[in-house]
């Protein structure tokens, strides 16, 4: 399976990139590939620009273009995703998730930010064709604590629920091996 994630996240070092990183590693035994999109290292004037033409810009939305399962992290600010995300997700064309599975992140300050999962990024990962979309996941900050060595630490119940979220891709024995392996990031 190929891979692809996606990163709206403005922060180098935020909750909402761990967690996107950490469903990769949940998937390692099943991808074949996976591509890490960090929209914050694509170029700013490209992204502004939408200029697809962008080396960076057009291997990122190749990217997703080839995947078989893009994850896409985000931040909820305001009860929306991050702008940032918003600005790459408009440059991909029309149609680039049909066909695709997609699983939406997100992260934000408490559980009055978790609808815009349902009412702000899944409409327009709908618009982009998206017909199998995962479970949703929210975090709250509560529930991924900062660790002392760098990363978070996720919460026994947002590890369930990003395995069930999951389970359509990846056998459950393979799941519990991955949650004994340890989850600092």
């Amino acid at each position: 399976m190929h891979i692809t994630s996606i990163s709206g996240s403005p922060s180098e070092r935020s909750r909402s990139a761990w967690l996107t990183q950490f469903a990769l590693t949940r998937l390692e035994g099943v991808a074949r590939r996976s591509d890490h999109i960090a929209v914050r290292d694509l170029p700013a004037p490209a992204l502004l620009a939408a200029d697809a033409r962008d080396a960076a810009i057009a291997q990122a939305v190749q990217a997703v273009t080839d995947a078989q399962l893009v994850i896409v992290g985000t931040p909820i600010y305001q009860a929306a995703y991050s702008g940032l995300l918003k600005v790459f997700l408009d440059l991909l064309p029309a149609g680039a998730l049909r066909g695709k599975t997609v699983l939406p992140l997100a992260t934000g300050g408490s559980a009055a930010h978790l609808l815009a999962l349902d009412y702000a990024l899944k409409p327009v990962l709908s618009a982009l064709g998206a017909r199998h979309v995962l479970d949703g996941v929210f975090a709250t900050d509560a529930q991924l604590q900062r660790h002392e060595a760098g990363g978070y630490v996720p919460e026994p119940e947002l590890l369930a629920r990003l395995d069930r979220a999951l389970e359509p891709l990846v056998p459950a024995s393979r799941m519990r091996h991955a949650a004994a392996s340890g989850c600092r990031g």
